[in-house]
């Protein structure tokens, strides 16, 4: 399985934190998920049906823009 790792900002709590983890587990083809708060790094293994660009959007839909 592919696996992305992006730098976010923006995430200040755990409420930030679920908000990520709960729009990226909502794309499809979504394996594990793991975000840290303490780097604000999130490292995200999918299928090949999703794109690194897909999961930017969907993270900076939820308000939180990736660098």
């Amino acid at each position: 399985m592919p696996t992305t790792t992006l730098k976010i900002t923006g995430m200040q709590s755990d409420d930030c934190l679920r908000s990520v983890m709960n729009a990226i587990q909502d794309l499809p083809c979504i394996g594990c998920v793991e975000v840290s708060l303490e780097t604000g790094e999130a490292t995200i293994e999918h299928t090949s049906m999703v794109s690194e660009g897909d999961i930017r959007q969907i993270i900076e839909d939820a308000g939180y823009p990736t660098i």
